[in-house]
Parts: C-alpha cells; structure tokens; sequence
C-alpha cells in the first residue's frame, strides 16, 4: 500500500464517483471509496504473497470494491468486530484500519442504500522502514483536493468532530486472518 501511496499521492486529483480506472485518465481522478478500494485490494494481495497465496480468496478482494458505507459494513461482517465514534484513537485502531465517516454529500449520497450514512472513506497506511501510521485518502472537501497523506495523529485531531458515536466507524479487513488486535 505505500508504494501506491508514494506513486499517486499529490498526481491524482478527486472526481465524485470514479474507481480506480480513473488513475489511467488524464489528469488521474478517483473518489474516497475507489482509492481505499485501490489500496485495500494491494494490501489482502500482498498479505496473500506474503503470508498465504489462498489467505484472502479473489472473491473477497473484489468485494471492497464498492461505495464506502457498504465497504465498512463489509469488512465489519468479514472482521466481527469495529470501532465506532470516539472509540476511535490512535491507541485503539488496529495497524490497517479502514475508517468510514458521516459528511454528508448532498444529492449524490442517496445514489445507494446507505443505511450509516457514511460518505468518506479513508486507509490507514504505514511507512516502510518505521511503521508509522498515516492516512491515505481522495479528498473533494478539503484542501488539497484529491490523494493526500497526513499522518493519523494529525489526521484524527483534524477529523475529531466526526469522530463521535453514529458518525464514524472503523474496522479491519486484514484481523480474522492475520491474527491483528480487535477491540
């Protein structure tokens, strides 16, 4: 996942409603569920590679590719288990948490069933060599626009008004498989 990161992160802009074949457009354009998608899928396949080739099946990759509220409730039922509002903390959150915020949206966001409500999505990610946690996400918001990085302690204090009970939820797709903390 922080290889992608590094590739991407300030080249690609945000455009509501475009997956990852948006990376190959010119200019590059993805919304927040199609670059946690993107990223998620890199992440269970590098822990096939690494781990075991049969650990997450194709099945279960292609799943996360989908809109944010169902990309939680997803890996929730995957996972058993998720954070919710200010249980959130940078003590609490597993090493690859996937977060899922209420922002509202306006029109678009009742393009689907969405019973949280969530609109943003965003991936923990850690830096190769010290392990430190950051965030990865395609932002439309917020400036700048479209793939940033911020590391989680400066990203959780930023988003902390989001961060309460009905209005954001956390898991983790990698923790019934690779043995990762639950809460």
């Amino acid at each position: 996942m922080w290889e992608l990161v590094g590739r991407y992160t300030g080249r690609v802009g945000y455009q509501g409603g475009i997956k990852a074949v948006g990376l190959g457009a010119d200019p590059p354009v993805i919304d927040c569920s199609g670059w946690a998608a993107h990223l998620l899928s890199a992440g269970l396949e590098a822990a096939n590679r690494a781990v075991a080739p049969d650990l997450f099946d194709s099945d279960e990759i292609a799943a996360v590719h989908t809109w944010s509220d169902r990309m939680i409730e997803l890996l929730e039922r995957r996972s058993g288990w998720m954070l919710e509002g200010d249980e959130i903390t940078i003590d609490t959150l597993p090493p690859y948490a996937t977060i899922g915020l209420r922002q509202g949206g306006g029109a678009w966001a009742t393009n689907r069933p969405r019973p949280r409500g969530i609109t943003h999505v965003v991936q923990v990610v850690r830096r190769v060599g010290d392990g430190v946690p950051f965030v990865s996400e395609a932002q439309g918001w917020a400036e700048p626009r479209g793939l940033r990085l911020m590391p989680l302690v400066d990203w959780l204090d930023v988003t902390q008004v989001h961060l309460k009970r009905g209005a954001a939820w956390a898991v983790n797709a990698f923790a019934a498989r690779l043995g990762q903390p639950a809460p």
